[in-house]
């Protein structure tokens, strides 16, 4: 479904990014993956085909990000899509608590990683008509306790969403959104070990989606497969969840 296609993927080296990245190297695209944690560059090796790339950046750099783009033009000469995956979640504090650093920190790699590559990479998508991808969040449509600036980050995501899909419309470029619900990854690991009682927000969050326990990443990366591709050619400006039918209903689970 992605035959040749080449993707920035930020935020790739683990978690939902990783797991994009083995489906989209499987299903016949060329990745480049972005992520600040040189450790996982050597996973690279593990997907499926040959060419793809991995550069240690901080996607709130401004001229770090430039330089991606320099080196994805001079490398693949071409750009068909960009996964704005790159997030963090920390701190786990109501409003009051977060502090000016905290707030300007999630805001930087959440929201301002998507102004930057977008502003150094949408010529590269013009050309080729290509897709830009943002992973969001279900708390930003539904809320979530304890979790104030990151749930303002998301909900800041699915607004840039609808407008990015009808500034770029004219250029055939279209703009999504993937809405999880929980998923296991190490982010939410880390997540959960903030929260007063660990062990039952585990069990808390395996029955909060009617469909099942937490899936791991792979969900989220067969929809996102769906959305770069030529099968969803006529979908722009859309915010799909993928929770399992978390949003449904009122459900008491505490």
């Amino acid at each position: 479904m992605l035959s040749n296609k080449v993707i920035l993927l930020t935020g790739g080296g683990d978690g939902i990014g990783w797991e994009c990245a083995k489906a989209y190297a499987k299903a016949g695209a060329l990745v480049c993956i972005a992520d600040k944690s040189p450790e996982n560059r050597d996973k690279l090796s593990l997907l499926n085909g040959h060419g793809h790339q991995y550069l240690v950046c901080d996607i709130s750099s401004e001229n770090e990000v430039k330089s991606l783009f320099d080196n994805i033009s001079d490398k693949f000469k071409r750009l068909d899509a960009i996964h704005n995956n790159a997030a963090i979640a920390h701190p786990s504090q109501p409003l009051h608590a977060t502090t000016d650093e905290q707030w300007d920190t999630l805001f930087n790699v959440n929201v301002k990683s998507i102004l930057l590559t977008t502003k150094h990479g949408i010529d590269l998508l013009k050309l080729s008509k290509g897709t830009i991808l943002n992973t969001g969040s279900l708390v930003a449509s539904i809320g979530q306790d304890n979790h104030a600036a990151y749930v303002a980050t998301k909900g800041a995501v699915n607004a840039l969403t609808k407008a990015m899909a009808l500034d770029y419309a004219h250029w055939g470029v279209r703009v999504n959104a993937i809405a999880p619900a929980a998923v296991k990854t190490p982010m939410l690991e880390a997540w959960i070990k903030e929260q007063p009682q660990p062990d039952e927000m585990v069990k808390y969050l395996d029955n909060l989606q009617p469909l099942g326990r937490m899936p791991g990443g792979d969900v989220i990366a067969d929809v996102a497969i769906f959305l770069l591709s030529d099968s969803a050619r006529f979908i722009t400006g859309c915010i799909l969840p993928v929770s399992g039918g978390a949003e449904l209903g009122y459900r008491k689970l505490l």
